[in-house]
């Protein structure tokens, strides 16, 4: 008995060693090869932080592109899902209002028209990404407010869309704060 005690203690001596120490200096130093150093892509203007490539934020005005929903009101201090299914009857009446609000300031939009990104929330509630088609369905919306050619506002999602991960995996996407910004640009 003494014998598995000792070795029980030794295996959990190790393995703490393992993972409270050495894996995250691992990890804190395989952050620093990325954007940002491991303090995250920041997205500057003029000089100051407006936001992270990788954390979603919040757009409502119509002269803009709106992100995914998020479940937790982009609180990056809170991740996290809303963790209701279909079959919840808030959750179904939370995904028919945000789709009426997107009729509504998309006219020409029909439901079927519109992607599920759009109006379900992320696992995380803080995807900063949109899919391709969530930007095209509101390219009508974004050229009549701000009276511009729509086919402008089209080429800016052309060139900020990102292709499939090693150009296999997932779908194309839009991060929207990096396109938003560019839409400000192509204003000027």
């Amino acid at each position: 008995m003494k014998k598995y005690i000792i070795q029980s203690l030794r295996l959990t001596l190790v393995l703490m060693v393992l993972l409270c120490v050495i894996y995250p200096l691992i990890v804190a130093f395989a952050g620093g090869f990325s954007k940002g150093k491991g303090g995250g892509e920041k997205i500057t203007k003029n000089g100051k932080v407006i936001g992270y490539a990788a954390i979603g934020q919040s757009f409502t005005k119509p002269e803009y592109f709106w992100g995914r929903p998020s479940a937790v009101g982009y609180n990056a201090a809170g991740s996290a899902g809303s963790n209701k299914g279909p079959s919840n009857p808030d959750y179904l009446k939370e995904v028919s209002n945000r789709i009426d609000t997107l009729l509504k300031y998309n006219p020409s939009l029909k439901r079927s028209d519109i992607p599920a990104d759009m109006v379900t929330a992320s696992g995380s509630g803080l995807d900063p990404n949109i899919s391709e088609q969530g930007a095209i369905i509101q390219i009508k919306r974004i050229a009549a407010y701000r009276k511009i050619d729509e086919k402008s506002v089209t080429e800016l999602v052309v060139k900020n869309t990102q292709g499939p991960l090693m150009g296999l995996f997932g779908p194309s996407s839009v991060n929207v704060l990096k396109l938003n910004l560019a839409l400000d640009e192509l204003k000027k």
